[in-house]
């Protein structure tokens, strides 16, 4: 079975505590994470004026693994851009879901949007 592929809405949902943090959580161990979403997650410990470097210890602590975004995803992402275009997905978005389709995966994210879309694998929204 592949492991779930995490958009940063949804591992931000755990950090902060938020609505879907509890339907994440069962997920956490053995997920997967591009490293473009978790720059998003970092993006967002900048936002709040926290420190963003030496993180990485704590998502491997949760089981997720971060996986670094290939030429092959840069290419399957561009691919998805007529197909997300008019949901607004932006490349994060399409890393997370290039992510998905190159690993046969389901991804996980809060982002409603997402639901509009059939890029040939199930969404999992968490609120």
């Amino acid at each position: 079975m592949s492991p779930p592929v995490l958009d940063a809405s949804a591992l931000l949902a755990v950090l902060g505590d938020e609505p879907g943090a509890e339907q994440v959580l069962p997920l956490l161990d053995g997920a997967v994470m591009s490293t473009v979403n978790w720059s998003e997650v970092l993006a967002r410990y900048v936002d709040l004026h926290l420190r963003a470097g030496g993180r990485a210890t704590e998502i491997t602590t949760l089981g997720v693994s971060l996986a670094p975004f290939t030429s092959r995803q840069a290419e399957i992402a561009a691919g998805l851009v007529p197909l997300t275009r008019s949901a607004g997905l932006s490349l994060g978005d399409r890393a997370c879901l290039a992510l998905a389709l190159d690993l046969d995966a389901h991804p996980v994210t809060a982002d409603h949007a997402w639901a509009q879309i059939d890029v040939g694998v199930p969404v999992t929204l968490i609120r």
